[in-house]
Parts: C-alpha cells; sequence; structure tokens
C-alpha cells in the first residue's frame, strides 16, 4: 500500500502496520494504561499513629466524670489523625509491549483510514514565528488542531508550537496513543513514518 507524500513522491507503506482492524478494546487498554502512568499518587494524609504528641494519657480512667481517653491524638479529637487516612498510591498498569505495540497499529490504521494522517518530506520553520507556523498548518491540513509528527524535534517549530494550545509536536521514538486520538489531523515527516514503521514491524 502506498501514501501519497505532500509535494512529494509516494510513500511505500507496510500493510502489518498500516492495514490493521480498529481494536477498540485493546486502543482503551493502551489509553488507560498512558494515563494512569502519568497520575502523581502522591495525596497522603495522617492516621493517628503518624500524629505527632500523644504519647501520655491526657486523664486518669476513672474518677473526673469525662469520657475515656487514651491518646490526644485520637481521631475524635481536634487536630487527631484521620479515621481512614489516605496513603501515597501507585496509578500505573501493566501492558505487554506487543498488546501496546497492537494498538499503536490499530491507531495508525484507523487514521490513514479516515484520511486524517498527511504525510510531508520535511517539517521545519525558518525562524520561531507562531504565524508562520500557523500559516503552514492552514495550508497543509485546514486546521489548527494538529500533531506534528517528526524525527527529531527543531528548536523553531517547538518553540513556535507551544503558543498553539491544539498543536503538539512528537517524535516517532516519544508518540503516545493519547496524543494520536486526541488531535484532528496528524502530519507526519517521511522520516518519522520510516521509523514507526521500523518499530511496529
Amino acid at each position: 500500500m502506498e501514501l501519497q507524500v505532500i509535494n512529494g513522491s509516494k510513500l511505500e507503506l507496510s500493510e502489518d502496520v498500516f492495514a490493521k482492524d480498529f481494536n477498540e478494546p485493546l486502543v482503551h487498554q493502551a489509553v488507560v494504561t498512558y494515563l494512569a502512568g502519568g497520575r502523581a499518587g502522591t495525596k497522603a494524609q495522617k492516621n493517628r499513629s503518624a500524629v505527632s504528641g500523644g504519647g501520655i494519657k491526657p486523664w486518669r480512667q476513672k474518677g473526673t466524670g469525662r469520657a475515656r481517653a487514651g491518646t490526644i491524638r485520637s481521631p475524635l479529637w481536634r487536630s487527631g489523625g484521620v479515621t481512614f487516612a489516605a496513603k501515597n498510591r501507585d496509578y500505573t498498569k501493566k501492558m505487554n509491549k506487543k498488546m501496546y505495540r497492537g494498538a499503536m497499529r490499530s491507531i495508525f490504521s484507523e487514521l490513514l483510514r479516515s484520511e486524517r494522517l498527511l504525510a510531508v518530506e520535511a517539517f521545519g520553520i525558518e525562524e520561531p514565528k507562531t504565524k508562520a507556523l500557523l500559516s503552514k498548518l492552514d495550508e497543509l491540513a485546514g486546521t489548527v488542531d494538529v500533531l506534528l509528527l517528526v524525527d527529531t524535534v527543531d528548536r523553531n517549530l517547538e518553540l513556535s508550537a507551544r503558543n498553539l494550545h491544539k498543536c503538539e509536536v512528537a517524535t516517532a521514538s516519544s508518540v503516545n496513543p493519547v496524543s494520536l486520538i486526541a488531535h484532528e489531523k496528524v502530519i507526519a515527516t517521511q522520516a518519522a513514518i520510516e521509523k514507526i514503521q521500523e518499530w511496529l514491524s
């Protein structure tokens, strides 16, 4: 199968990578795994054993007329510990490399089928100007909601794109399923597509 490169020749694509059926459960699992891996999970509270103080019994057991108390750090007391305290959590999920690559193949195949994947010989900006990038995106894709997939990140391109909240720049080695799905169009350089084919074949 072939993909027409804008202002260039046709690019030969591997059917093992770009002609797969869309496997929705597998893609969903890849997206959930990626998003879960980005969660910090640093929420924490102190229970009665972690709160400082409270080593002595506040008053004697009997004869005061007050309720029994063993520590001032009881959850019933002001500035005491939390009854069911939250602890740091690791939200990461495990996904086999074979399954992850299968999900990526499924996404790239669907992008090609729905004509959301555009190929260019190279993509670069001569100077860091957002206006220049906007005009280029309008010419190629007709939208700003674009993922730019390049072989190596150009500093000028990175600076030009960072002020556009719907535009994202990623390398072929760092691309993730969430970015591929989130954007309306994916503009990939010829070198990036070749690198992806090599990775997913």
